[in-house]
């Protein structure tokens, strides 16, 4: 059974989820951003919010997130085949290699810390198989019942933070610079939870050819600080 959190706790709960903080090495990816920003795609703020917003808008919203909600979905129904098979869906459809070991690597982590602390759920999962990050998020938010559109906007948020933080590394950006940034995207995040939630099964899927070549070039770049 889940843990019953209040409300507070619930939200504590997606903040928890949500922090860089959280052991799972998000720091150490940038999703092709070194890439894009060495072959001057993305320069400046403007640039690079116009950039993010695409990935949110044309991805997530279209995959990441759609999923992440149903697989919510299937913990409460207690269909751990459905879990399983969205699972499955979300890792074959990474198109890069570094795509792939970045969702499952970070997935593998979280799922790792989630058994340390001891939920019930990620202990259940099968030795050895593979999980998507999104996976992972979704057992925890189900557990300690944040709320599946509450849990989307915390795995959002830490998605854009950490894209901020590379980009501000990288461009570079200033800190004021890095605020503006969030501050433009961040009210384009609750519109992407709506989209979303209203895509059909047969709707599923994203095709960002931009994010795929530049990881799969980030792959073999010169110089990397990044992982992805």
């Amino acid at each position: 059974m889940p843990a019953i959190e209040t409300s507070d706790n619930a939200l504590l709960r997606v903040l928890q989820l949500a922090s860089p903080a959280l052991p799972i090495g998000g720091y150490a990816y940038s999703q092709g951003l070194e890439y894009v920003i060495e072959q001057g795609w993305v320069s400046d703020l403007d640039s690079a919010a116009d950039w993010l917003e695409g990935l949110a808008s044309q991805g997530l919203a279209r995959l990441d997130v759609p999923l992440l909600l149903r697989q919510y979905t299937a913990l409460e129904q207690g269909d751990t085949d459905a879990l399983a098979r969205w699972n499955d869906w979300l890792l074959a459809s990474r198109e890069t290699a570094e795509l792939y070991l970045e969702d499952s690597q970070q997935g593998g982590a979280l799922l790792r810390l989630l058994c340390s602390l001891e939920l019930p759920v990620a202990l259940d999962w099968p030795k050895g198989e593979p999980i998507a990050l999104a996976t992972a998020f979704a057992m925890a938010g189900w557990y300690w019942q944040t709320g599946s559109r509450q849990l989307a906007l915390g795995v959002l948020w830490s998605w854009l933070e950490n894209q901020t933080g590379a980009a501000t590394k990288l461009i570079p950006l200033g800190q004021t610079d890095a605020q503006r940034l969030l501050d433009r995207l961040l009210p384009c995040l609750p519109a992407v939870v709506d989209a979303a939630a209203l895509l059909e099964d047969d709707d599923l899927g994203a095709g960002l050819p931009g994010l795929a070549f530049a990881s799969a070039r980030h792959e073999n770049q010169y110089t990397r600080l990044f992982r992805s």
